[in-house]
């Protein structure tokens, strides 16, 4: 069965190319000698994106693999204006960032509800020839051609927006967590990888308030290098503000590996290392009340301060053990000033970093392509003129 979660598309988009101005000179049987009276021509309509939140992935776009604006129409006579091509509004999820697919450059990033972002804009219409009538020119016998469309195609890429980002290696317990404390249903099994796709649940705290947690599927080592899954989904916490670092009980040494998903953040995206970090050994039904104070002096007294969590706690999603005194250390950093202080911080320095070839190639695999055909020769080519002759004046 295929899965609903989309969180890439590749599609085509071209706006639409303005109007030809008109070159007309009235002649009427009462006036022969009317003088110019071309119209403008019409601006052609612009791609513009636009946040939604009601959408939470791009399945919406999947199939839609060209998204051409209308062109602007030809000036008249009487000075008749063309009509404006309409614009086209493409409603994606919040947190997404769309890259250019020729070269991977970074375009734009659509972050809050509402916002919008002209992608490609439209030719502005041709002027006239009644534009350019004056007391020593009365008759000019000339008009401007439209300005030309532009055209990209687009890489969109979903990056989830939560509060709270899960972190752990196959069968540490997330999915568990998530399906305990919120109305997720993510797939719950006793082998790896059994998570897929990435989750969101809402957790809900006390006096009615609410925070959202995100699930992706477990990190090994070396998925900053494309191993496992976790290269494809690891963007999907790098806009959560607060890290739940999840390792078992029952693993043979939890510092190594908490600071083996330490360094996997840190080789994918260095910045991520600044956002506020928890640590929560799961599976705690499994180990008594000694063994946890044992683990957690040995957990301080080997973390440096660069790597030290903002907490430790020891939970079991099965029996309820601990999960309460974790949410309320979760709403407690979520809530601090410095963390909302660096939340600030992030938005306004984030980087997004072009894309590889390496990556658009991986890309072609997952969002094939064969069926996109170039369409721009499919414009009726006689009403486009050479404009390299004719610059493009305000009257």
């Amino acid at each position: 069965m295929e899965s609903n979660f989309v969180d890439y598309v590749k599609i085509q988009c071209r706006s639409g190319k303005g109007g030809r101005g008109s070159m007309h000179l009235r002649h009427v049987k009462y006036n022969p000698n009317g003088g110019p009276d071309g119209g403008d021509g019409g601006k052609g309509g612009s791609i513009i994106l636009r946040g939604n939140h009601n959408y939470w992935t791009l399945l919406h776009l999947r199939y839609q693999r060209h998204i051409f604006a209308e062109h602007g129409g030809n000036g008249g006579r009487d000075k008749c204006h063309g009509t404006d091509g309409k614009d086209i509004y493409i409603d994606v999820p919040c947190g997404t960032v769309v890259y250019n697919a020729d070269n991977g450059k970074f375009v734009c990033d659509v972050t809050y509800d509402g916002q919008e972002i002209v992608l490609l804009k439209g030719g502005r219409g041709g002027l006239g020839n009644y534009q350019f009538r004056s007391a020593t020119r009365q008759t000019p016998r000339f008009a401007q051609p439209g300005e030309p469309m532009q055209e990209m195609t687009v890489i969109m890429e979903l990056k989830l927006l939560a509060d709270v980002g899960l972190v752990g290696l196959p069968n540490a317990g997330k999915s568990t967590l998530l399906s305990s404390i919120s109305s997720a249903k993510p797939k719950i099994a006793n082998y790896p990888f059994t998570t897929l796709e990435p989750s969101l649940g809402i957790v809900g705290y006390r006096e009615n308030k609410s925070f959202v947690m995100a699930d992706i599927p477990g990190i090994i080592e070396g998925a900053a290098e494309g191993k496992g899954l976790g290269l494809r989904f690891l963007r999907h916490i790098e806009r959560n503000s607060l890290l739940l670092f999840m390792v078992p009980a029952d693993t043979d040494d939890i510092k190594k590996e908490y600071k083996l998903l330490l360094n996997e953040l840190r080789q994918f995206n260095p910045e991520m290392l600044q956002k506020c970090r928890v640590l929560a050994v799961t599976k705690c039904d499994l180990i008594d009340e000694e063994l946890m104070n044992m683990l957690r002096t040995e957990i301080e007294e080997s973390s440096s301060e660069e790597d030290m969590p903002a907490a430790v706690v020891f939970i079991s999603a099965v029996t309820g053990q601990g999960v309460e005194d974790l949410k309320d250390i979760l709403w407690k950093e979520l809530n601090s000033a410095s963390n909302k202080m660096q939340g600030v911080i992030s938005e306004e320095i984030m980087v997004h970093r072009d894309k590889q070839q390496q990556e658009l190639d991986e890309l072609e695999e997952l969002i094939p392509m064969e069926d996109i055909e170039d369409l721009s020769d499919m414009d009726d080519s006689e009403d486009v003129e050479d404009l390299e002759d004719f610059e493009y004046v305000e009257v």
